[in-house]
């Protein structure tokens, strides 16, 4: 009975001992298979998330399409001292230093056919143009009295003793230039200085470039900085914002004129063949042609056709400026100039501004100068200084 029972234990024991074996056998296999299994998944995972990452990229990629092409594009050529605007190809106009200018300005203007709107001299000689007024030269921005000193009136032309009371604009660098799908930027920073060199403001100005079937616009956003005094800009005629047309633009005139700056130097404007001269001016005030001089109004508009083509020029005053709204210093001889600053003399001394910026104060002028291949309605115009005033909230 007892080794019966002893045989019966020692039985039961090996049974046990050899299960115990089986089943850590069977558990290192299952260690094993898992251990092969984890170290195939690690490769597969990493695979299946980089596959991820390249589907993700591919997909952005097709949604987005291809990068749309520069219509309008800014190219700076800093050696030949010009920086030239293209749109779909064509020139536009072109932001110029020469050092024959007392300052740099937008020359020439094109509309969306290529026609030129803006006057050739003193940069180019064109047959049948005026010659007056050698610092009337495409588009730019300055102003008759900086604390007493003129650049508006600056040029080769002035006499030396008479040199020391102008001013020149000096373009100091291209801080950057953007070329775009729908626009083209460009920031530029000069400085106003005086006969002996002394800097009286500094100036940051952004041009904005648009254009499309009909149409091209420059925006201007200049800020002046006075640097280490107050600067004063005592009320005068000849500001801010100019633009001198090509003859076409120009009122037909029958007699010449004679025109006096704040120090009495006269410039005669002579009677010249008004063939294929038929420009006007109408203001958002509705005042026309002659009578648009002196009058203020939050944009004006100069029509008429170059050649066979109706053209519309504006420039379009922003409610934040100064002296809004401006005064058009606009003359039928092809001035087309947007002076806010100038009030005492437009009102016949009924009102003055009497301008100025303290040591580092800065003042921002916005503008818009709109070149249209047709002869714009008021309607049109009015819609077009709404886009703009919205732009420069």
């Amino acid at each position: 009975m007892q080794l019966s029972h002893i045989t019966n234990v020692g039985t039961s024991w090996e049974e046990r001992f050899r299960e115990r074996v089986d089943n850590a056998r069977d558990a290192k296999r299952r260690v094993s298979r898992e251990g092969t299994q984890l170290a195939m998944r690690i490769p597969i995972a990493g695979a299946f998330f980089i596959l991820v990452i390249v589907a993700a990229a591919l997909t952005s990629f097709v949604s987005a399409g291809p990068h749309p092409p520069d219509r309008v594009t800014v190219a700076v050529n800093e050696k030949d001292r010009r920086v030239d605007v293209s749109i779909d190809g064509q020139p536009f106009t072109s932001y110029i230093w020469p050092t024959t200018l007392k300052k740099p300005v937008l020359y020439p203007l094109r509309t969306a056919k290529g026609t030129i709107v803006t006057r050739g001299f003193p940069l180019e000689q064109r047959p049948g143009e005026r010659i007056d007024h050698p610092h009337h030269a495409g588009l730019w921005f300055n102003y008759e009295s900086v604390n007493g000193i003129d650049f508006w009136n600056n040029s080769d032309a002035i006499k030396p003793e008479n040199a020391p009371k102008m001013g020149t604009i000096l373009h100091r660098s291209i801080v950057a230039a953007k070329s775009g799908s729908q626009q083209g930027e460009l920031d530029v920073e000069t400085d106003w200085i005086t006969f002996d060199k002394t800097v009286l403001l500094k100036e940051h100005t952004h041009f904005v470039f648009r254009g499309g079937p009909g149409f091209r616009s420059v925006d201007r956003i200049t800020t002046l900085r006075a640097v280490d005094k107050k600067v004063d800009l005592k009320d005068e005629k000849d500001g801010v914002l100019g633009l001198r047309v090509a003859r076409a633009l120009e009122i037909p005139s029958d007699k010449p004129e004679v025109y006096t700056d704040a120090s009495g130097r006269p410039t005669t404007v002579a009677k010249l063949d008004n063939t294929g001269v038929n420009g006007t001016y109408l203001t958002s005030e509705g005042k026309k042609g002659d009578a648009a001089w002196g009058t203020r109004g939050r944009w004006c508009s100069l029509s008429g056709l170059v050649g066979d083509e109706p053209v519309t020029i504006t420039i379009l005053d922003h409610p934040a400026n100064p002296g809004f709204p401006t005064y058009w210093h606009a003359r039928g001889y092809g001035l087309f100039a947007a002076n806010p600053l100038g009030q005492k003399i437009f009102s016949e001394g009924k009102q003055a501004l009497n301008f100025s910026l303290a040591p580092g104060a800065s003042a921002t002028f916005r503008y818009r100068i709109l070149i249209s291949s047709a002869i714009a309605t008021s309607d049109a115009t009015e819609a077009a200084y709404k886009d703009f005033v919205a732009a420069y909230r």
